[in-house]
C-alpha cells in the first residue's frame, strides 16, 4: 500500500493510473479537489479494490493521521501542489 497525495492532478493521476497498470500494490489518494484536480481522469479506476480515493487536505493533520494508522502505507508519493496555508 501506497499513499499518493495530489493523486487527482494531472501528474499525480497519471502516477497513479500507471502504478495500478503495473503493479497490483494497492493505493489510498489523497486529494482535495481544487482548480487542478479532476476525478474524471481517475474514471477507469472506478469499481478497483486497489484504488482507495478520499477527498481531503493534506494540510488536515488529524485526517493524514488517520489515514497512515488505517493504511499503514509503506511509501507517501507527494504530488499536491496546494499544501500551504
Amino acid at each position: 500500500m501506497i499513499l499518493v497525495t495530489g493523486g487527482a492532478g494531472f501528474i499525480g493521476a497519471n502516477f497513479v493510473l500507471d502504478w495500478l497498470a503495473h503493479s497490483d500494490e494497492p493505493v489510498v489518494n489523497l486529494d482535495k479537489l481544487t482548480y487542478a484536480g479532476n476525478l474524471e481522469t481517475l474514471a477507469s479506476l472506478q469499481g478497483d479494490a486497489r484504488h482507495v480515493f478520499v477527498q481531503g487536505d493534506i494540510g488536515d493533520t488529524a485526517l493524514v493521521a488517520r489515514l497512515l494508522a488505517e493504511h499503514r502505507p509503506r511509501a507517501v508519493v507527494n504530488f499536491a501542489a496546494e499544501s500551504h496555508v
